[in-house]
């Protein structure tokens, strides 16, 4: 059973707006700074991802070039003498163009129409018409890596790891929000304590007070009721200036208005949760989110070898074009006397000697692959010990309970007896303040232990992905909308 103390600020804070957990939690989510900042990296990587799932479609532009003019006189080497030539030209490009991704080549299908008017001194002749160009042309690297697929990998990669960090970024606000609130709770508490205390002390007062007034009772015990009236007084308004403090800390944490006034609603009611260590360390093994990042970083550097490889690396291209050409004067005649173009090139790069820089940078990034392996070995292993360590924890914390709560009952009935004695004049008003300051410690005590197990409950489910009290796995936000900023 819990004391009915715990639920006293609750029963007289009918005027304030209740606050649960789960509230707070959601209007941290959604106005905390540095959820805001890692919601935007989010955004960022999947726009990345979406502007290059974009760019793997086809292409579509038009250049135009509605007017040009050129006059230039040059030396001809085939009549040997200096030859004056003036064009006028107009032409437009159309270009489609479309990556594939299985092989990294490039397919583009251009089509260039225009209109010519040349002059030459030579044969002072001009030339009049138009002309069009329809080719298709294939660009496709040899011997080297897919950039283009690596690419589309690396930013997949990214996507996932800003997901991944933002639902830990969550889970890590929960932590923090948590703690926050059941601080305020702890302010909460106390000023009821300190509250109750007063109420007591007041009683206390009038009692001595009537006593010295009868003369049943020495006078000096009635300045000892009021240092000691004075005292938890003072002692109840401080908690107030503590709780009021704590609410405006907790107000900026989770991005409420400072002018709204709340009660923290906490359920700390406990009930034994039996945890099995090897589940627990399992489920942390298999859901942890930071081993998936740790992987994504070993494949990251894995993609730095394979770039690093292709330094100073054997490669070629091949290009290949076909095409239809037509020129007239007349532009419906354009093709009355078409022209095939075709060409075929292959060109290879041939490293000859880069004095060991090739060699130096793949050991170089091997060791960093190295590096990123044993980050995530390590922290399988700080999984490991961090369940293990709150799996004790929780135990020990069973144990505290049981002994505050059992303190509290003590000090309760202790201070019953005390109380009627110093009524009855076998107790001096110091020794009652004594037996009031120990209930109240043991309460605060017993209230401190119910909100450790907690978060102490709360941590273990962030290790693990694992909530032990409802039984149920932990699915955190991987994505999230735009249209939330």
């Amino acid at each position: 059973m819990i004391p009915a103390f715990l639920m006293c600020s609750i029963s007289g804070s009918f005027s304030q707006n209740g606050l649960t957990l789960e509230q707070a939690l959601t209007v941290a989510e959604s106005n905390s700074p540095s959820m805001k900042r890692t919601r935007l990296s989010l955004i960022r990587s999947q726009e990345n991802l979406n502007a290059q799932n974009a760019a793997l479609k086809s292409s579509f532009s038009l250049t135009i070039n509605p007017i040009g003019f050129s006059q230039n006189r040059a030396f001809n080497d085939l009549i040997s003498q200096w030859n004056t030539t003036k064009t006028t030209e107009s032409y437009g490009l159309f270009t489609i163009s479309q990556p594939i991704v299985l092989t990294d080549a490039r397919l583009s299908l251009v089509n260039r129409f225009g209109y010519k008017d040349s002059y030459s001194e030579y044969t002072n002749q001009t030339t009049k018409g138009f002309s069009n160009n329809l080719s298709l042309n294939l660009d496709q690297p040899l011997f080297t890596y897919n950039r283009t697929k690596m690419q589309l990998q690396q930013l997949e990669l990214a996507l996932e790891n800003s997901q991944l960090n933002y639902a830990i970024q969550l889970l890590a606000l929960e932590r923090q929000v948590a703690q926050a609130y059941y601080y305020v709770y702890q302010q909460q508490q106390s000023l009821d304590i300190a509250n109750q205390a007063y109420k007591n002390m007041q009683q206390s007062h009038e009692l001595i007070r009537n006593k010295v007034d009868a003369g049943i009772s020495a006078r000096e015990e009635m300045f000892q009721a009021e240092l000691n009236l004075a005292t938890t007084r003072s002692d109840y308004e401080n908690k107030q200036v503590s709780l009021d403090n704590a609410k405006d800390d907790f107000k900026i944490l989770i991005g409420l208005s400072l002018y709204d006034d709340f009660i923290v609603l906490p359920d700390i009611s406990i009930d034994t949760v039996n945890i099995n260590i090897a589940f627990a360390i399992d489920q942390g093994l298999r859901n942890r989110m930071e081993l998936r990042q740790r992987e994504i970083s070993v494949e990251n550097s894995e993609f730095d070898l394979v770039q690093t490889k292709a330094l100073n690396e054997f490669r070629g291209s091949l290009g290949l074009s076909v095409g239809l050409f037509g020129d007239n004067e007349k532009f419906g005649n354009v093709y009355q006397n078409p022209t095939d173009n075709e060409s075929v090139a292959l060109s290879l790069t041939i490293p000859l000697w880069d004095w060991g820089e090739r060699k130096s940078r793949i050991r170089a990034t091997e060791a960093s692959i190295q590096s990123a392996e044993i980050s995530l070995e390590e922290e399988q292993n700080n999984i490991i010990l961090s369940v293990r360590k709150v799996y004790r924890n929780l135990l020990n914390l069973q144990n505290q309970i049981e002994i505050s709560r059992q303190s509290v009952i003590n000090a309760q009935l202790t201070y019953d007896l005390n109380l009627e004695k110093y009524k009855n004049g076998d107790l001096t008003g110091m020794d009652l303040n004594i037996y009031q300051n120990q209930l109240s410690e043991r309460q605060l005590s017993y209230t401190n232990s119910l909100i450790s197990y907690k978060l102490e409950l709360l941590n273990l489910k962030i290790q693990t992905l694992f909530d032990f009290e409802k039984n149920e796995p932990v699915s955190p936000v991987m994505q999230i909308d735009n249209n939330n900023i």
